[in-house]
């Protein structure tokens, strides 16, 4: 019995468990767990869904938030609908389409966001160097966004990809929140690459001024300038200055 076996019949194993209770994806029972362990989303909560496509988080979000919560999710591929959800059509990192985010929560006084969750993902061109630094700045991006809305005590969740860049956005991040930690859920660890941050304890009164991407990218370009001067930088943090400088150039 091999590794790769054991791996694809667990992965199998999560998406039957799926289906037998009415969820879309495998990829619910992340949320599941992590909401087991860490109680992102509590009852009567405002929940912001980011990346939903195919539905199975905001059909967990909906069951955690009740009947007197709230959730909203945006993807740029259309949702088969969720009962007690909104799903929304577009690309989080548009103006227009923030904008129209907003307007969800900003109508009849609504109340402040309690939770996001994300299990956004890039377009996947196969080159893992690109991939996974597209998918730090577009999280990146999605805290920008975000935070602003968040309630004081909100939490945040948000799918990574581990390599270059990582430590630097828990750096830049931790300042807004009580507790920010890594996770693996069961249902995700046959890939090892794959990690969930888990945010907790919104303070919005302790958060440094300035972008987190930018704050984002100012620490990772001082991480190559210091393994330049002192060490060999090694060949996946050069592969990462390449990718923001050609990223500046493109801006």
């Amino acid at each position: 019995m091999t590794k790769r076996w054991v791996q694809d019949h667990r992965r199998d194993s999560w998406r039957r468990q799926a289906k037998e209770e009415g969820y879309r994806a495998r990829s619910a029972w992340k949320l599941k767990q992590i909401q087991d362990r860490f109680e992102v989303i509590r009852k009567h909560d405002v929940v912001l869904d980011v990346g939903c496509h195919p539905g199975g988080w905001a059909q967990v979000a909906v069951e955690c938030s009740g009947e007197r919560g709230e959730v909203v999710g945006i993807d740029l591929m259309p949702c088969q609908p969720v009962e007690g959800a909104l799903l929304l059509v577009g690309d989080i990192t548009d103006s227009g389409t923030q904008a129209r985010v907003r307007r969800e929560f900003d109508e009849d006084n609504k109340r402040p966001i309690n939770a996001v969750v994300s299990d956004i993902s890039p377009d996947i061109t196969g080159n893992w160097d690109i991939d996974q630094a597209v998918s730090i700045d577009l999280v990146a991006k999605v805290f920008d966004f975000s935070l602003p809305l968040l309630a004081a005590g909100g939490s945040f969740v948000t799918k990574i990809f581990q390599g270059v860049g990582v430590d630097e956005l828990i750096q830049v991040v931790k300042p807004h929140f009580t507790k920010v930690r890594r996770f693996s859920p069961d249902a995700s660890r046959n890939s090892s690459s794959e990690v969930y941050l888990i945010c907790l304890n919104h303070r919005p009164w302790k958060a440094p001024k300035g972008r987190i991407l930018a704050r984002w990218e100012e620490a990772v370009t001082e991480r190559i300038a210091s393994q330049t001067e002192v060490a060999p930088e090694t060949e996946s943090v050069k592969k990462m200055g390449r990718i923001l400088r050609r990223k500046q150039e493109e801006e």
